[in-house]
C-alpha cells in the first residue's frame, strides 16, 4: 500500500505547482512522420573463439566452405571444424539522416551451438532493410559483456549473456534512405500518446509562436504544420518548433494494474460516485497430526496368558480453526477525490489482491469513473 500513498503525494504536489511548471517540450511530445529509423539484419559468421564455437554444426560449416570459396579456394564440409567459429544474426538501427559513409553500431547474436563470443572478429556482413536491399556492411572486433565457464565434470558458471556482444561502430552506410523532410509543403507531427485536446493545445501554442495557420490539427494524433518554402530554413524551423512549450491536456481517468507484481497506479483524474463497501477476511487453518501408540497380540492357553508386542497403530489426528476479521465497511461520497479514495482503503489494510477485488467490484457497481487496465 506505500506504493499507492506515495503516488497520491506526487499527484497532490503536482495539483500545486504552478502551470508552467508542466509544461513540455513538443520534442518530448511528437516525432515527426517519415523521420524515424529502420532497422538492418544480416547473417555473418564470427572466427577467433577460443573453443567456444558451434563445432560441427551444420549450419556453421556449410557458411566456412561458402565463405571460403568465394575467395578462391576450394574446400570440403568435412574438412572444417568450427569449434572456434560460429553463425550469428547481425542486427542494427539505421538512424534517420544517416549518410553514406558513416559508421552505426551493431548487435551480434549466436544461432548456433556456440557458448561464447568472446574475443571473436565479425567477418563482412551485409546488412538488409525490410525491402531486400543493403544498406550497411558491418565487421570488427566483437564487446562482450559476458563470461561463461564449464568444468570437465559438467559444472558451469555464466555472468550475464556471453553468447551476445556488440561491435562499436562497426558498420559503415552504404545506402541512405530518402525522407519527404525537404520535399513535402508540410510536416505532420505526431504525438506519442493521441489525445484531441492535447492536439488542439499543440496546435494553438504553435499559432501563437508562429503566427496564425501555420498549424492545423487532423485528428487525436496528428498536427499538420505549414513547412518553409526554403529548404534552407527548414531545419532552424525545427529546431524553433521542438522547442514550443505545450502544457498537455489532463489524461483519461485509468486505473493500471500489474497482475504480476502487484503493483497498482491509479491516475490522478479517478473518482468514486456514491458507494458502500465492505471489505472482510475467513481464515481457514488444518493441522494434520499422527498419534502412533505400540500394538499388543495377546496370546491365552493352558491357563496362561501372554502378551506380545506387535505393529505400532497409527491414528490421524485432524484439527481444522477458522477465524474470520470482522468486516470494515466504508462509504464514499460523491465525486470523491484519488487522495480519499486512497486513505480510505489504507485505512482497513487492503493487501493488493484485495485492492484489486475491491476496485472491480467498483467498476462492475458502475461506481469507479475510470477504465481499469489490467497488465
Amino acid at each position: 500500500m506505500i506504493r499507492i500513498s506515495v503516488l497520491c503525494s506526487l499527484l497532490m504536489i503536482n495539483a500545486v505547482l504552478p502551470q508552467s511548471a508542466l509544461a513540455d517540450r513538443l520534442k518530448d511530445l511528437a516525432s515527426v512522420a517519415g523521420v524515424r529509423s529502420n532497422p538492418l539484419v544480416g547473417y555473418g559468421i564470427v572466427v577467433g573463439l577460443s573453443g567456444t564455437g558451434d563445432g560441427n554444426s551444420g549450419l556453421t560449416l556449410q557458411s566456412l566452405e561458402s565463405m571460403i570459396s568465394r575467395l578462391g579456394l576450394s574446400v570440403d564440409a568435412a574438412d572444417l571444424n568450427a569449434k572456434n567459429a560460429a553463425a550469428v544474426m547481425v542486427t542494427a538501427e539505421l538512424t534517420p539522416f544517416l549518410k553514406t559513409g558513416q559508421t552505426l553500431d551493431v548487435t551480434v547474436s549466436t544461432v548456433g551451438q556456440s557458448k561464447s563470443l568472446k574475443g571473436g572478429t565479425l567477418l563482412m556482413t551485409p546488412l538488409m532493410g525490410a525491402d531486400g536491399e543493403v544498406y550497411a556492411i558491418a565487421q570488427g572486433n566483437l564487446v562482450v559483456g559476458g563470461l561463461g565457464v564449464e568444468g570437465a565434470d559438467g559444472s558451469s558458471l555464466t555472468v550475464n549473456i556471453p553468447t551476445v556482444g556488440r561491435v562499436p561502430r562497426g558498420a559503415m552506410v552504404e545506402r541512405m534512405v530518402e525522407t519527404p523532410f525537404l520535399d513535402t509543403e508540410f510536416l505532420v507531427l505526431n504525438l506519442h500518446r493521441g489525445d484531441f485536446s492535447t492536439a488542439s493545445l499543440v496546435a494553438e501554442e504553435i499559432n501563437k509562436t508562429f503566427g496564425g495557420g501555420v498549424a492545423l490539427p487532423l485528428d487525436a494524433t496528428s498536427i499538420r504544420v505549414r513547412a518553409p518554402v526554403d529548404p534552407g530554413q527548414r531545419v532552424s524551423f525545427m529546431g524553433l518548433l521542438e522547442n514550443v512549450d505545450v502544457t498537455p491536456d489532463a489524461p483519461a481517468a485509468k486505473v493500471v494494474i500489474n497482475s504480476r507484481t502487484g503493483t497498482i497506479v491509479i491516475g490522478g483524474n479517478v473518482r468514486v460516485t456514491p458507494a458502500a463497501v465492505t471489505h472482510g477476511s475467513l481464515t481457514v487453518q488444518v493441522t494434520e497430526d499422527q498419534n502412533v501408540s505400540q500394538g499388543a497380540t495377546v496370546v491365552a492357553g493352558n491357563g496362561a496368558t501372554v502378551v506380545a508386542p506387535g505393529a505400532p497403530v497409527v491414528t490421524p489426528d485432524t484439527q481444522i480453526e477458522a477465524s474470520q476479521d470482522p468486516a470494515r465497511a466504508f462509504v464514499f461520497d460523491p465525486g470523491v477525490s484519488l487522495s480519499s479514495l486512497v486513505d480510505a482503503i489504507n485505512a482497513v489494510g487492503a493487501t493488493p489482491s484485495d485492492l484489486v477485488a475491491i476496485l472491480e467490484a467498483l467498476r462492475e457497481a458502475g461506481a469507479l469513473r475510470a477504465e481499469l487496465v489490467v497488465i
